[in-house]
């Protein structure tokens, strides 16, 4: 199939099961592009009108994104992914997709603050470790093991469940610009100005698994994307590693039938890197960067009653991503403290 075809129809944003299930009736991009636009494919008049769009229009947006397409074949995307039956045909990419073996670590958006600082804990030391950490920036688990991969200075990629111009959380985009700058990705299946829709994050929790040889579970309920992520590993035949929890708290209810279930404990960071050693092989530690200096710049910046990242940004004359990583930094050192989203020093 030719790439300006899947560009195309990467476009069109329906739901990557009927991407799928299309290109299975019609054969290739093009011949489904053709079915939609003669009506032979019940969409609505906005998908019917995308499908018309020629692909350098597309090429010409992504580039003003500093974004770009690329399909299962090209060499950057992952065998691990590319190779499962459920592949996404293609990718949007911010960044470059790190090489090596790859972590997936996942938990629930209602975690507590044990579960938070362990995420973060795991997310520095598989940097550290030299492993790239994959998962979702949303908030709780997810965005706690990427700010780990920024403490660490260590390579990760963000799967998002929208647009590849559109950061949810929105709070996260200084995150996310921080693991691009360290060499890693932010990726989707969606074409840009995709809004986050539910519908969308379950599908895109199967491409967490694919880019991941392991899947580390920190909280997670009964329900939810990180069940949703495990059960996709499981599938994809990815061994999954979980962290117990006390069985009558409600974030930990998922972990803990996880483990009934079969899937490997892990308790703390030691027990997590030398599982992970038989999984990934032995670690190529990174040295951890230098701790912070308490006479950092951005510390005199925080007067009462605290600043937002953006507004230090400004302040401060450094790139958004640049000032998060600093304070990732900082806030591991115990100099500085989040408090909504306001930075605060303690």
């Amino acid at each position: 199939m030719s790439v300006d075809g899947r560009l195309r129809l990467a476009h069109l944003g329906l739901h990557p099961g009927r991407t799928r299930r299309l290109l299975g009736e019609w054969g290739t991009a093009g011949a489904v592009l053709r079915a939609v636009e003669r009506g032979q494919v019940n969409v609505g008049e906005a998908v019917r009108a995308a499908a018309a769009v020629p692909a350098p229009v597309h090429e010409e947006h992504l580039a003003a994104l500093g974004a770009r397409f690329v399909t299962r074949e090209h060499p950057d995307v992952p065998e691990r992914l590319a190779g499962l039956p459920d592949a996404p045909d293609a990718l949007f990419v911010r960044g470059e997709l790190p090489a090596g073996p790859a972590v997936a670590v996942v938990g629930t958006r209602r975690c507590t603050g044990y579960g938070r600082s362990l995420a973060r804990s795991f997310g520095v030391a598989i940097a550290r470790a030299g492993w790239v950490l994959v998962s979702g920036l949303a908030r709780g688990i997810d965005g706690e093991a990427h700010t780990g991969t920024t403490v660490g200075e260590g390579k990760g990629v963000a799967v998002l469940g929208s647009g590849i111009d559109v950061c949810y959380p929105a709070e996260h985009r200084s995150l996310a610009a921080e693991l691009v700058r360290l060499g890693g990705a932010v990726v989707t299946e969606y074409p840009p100005g995709t809004a986050p829709e539910g519908w969308r994050f379950p599908p895109r929790n199967r491409i967490i698994s694919g880019l991941a040889d392991a899947v580390v579970v920190v909280e997670a309920g009964r329900t939810g994307g990180a069940l949703i992520t495990a059960n996709a590993a499981l599938e994809h035949g990815r061994p999954v590693l979980v962290v117990p929890g006390d069985v009558d708290r409600p974030a930990s209810e998922g972990c803990n039938l996880l483990i009934r279930d079969g899937a490997h404990p892990v308790l703390g960071v030691d027990d997590l890197v030398e599982a992970l050693s038989l999984v990934l092989g032995p670690p190529r530690p990174r040295p951890g960067p230098a701790p912070p200096p308490a006479a950092d710049g951005l510390l005199t910046l925080l007067v009462p009653p605290g600043r937002t990242v953006d507004e230090l940004a400004v302040a401060s004359g450094d790139e958004p991503g640049a000032v998060m990583g600093r304070l990732a930094r900082l806030e591991a050192a115990g100099l500085v403290r989040r408090e909504g989203s306001l930075v605060v020093a303690t």
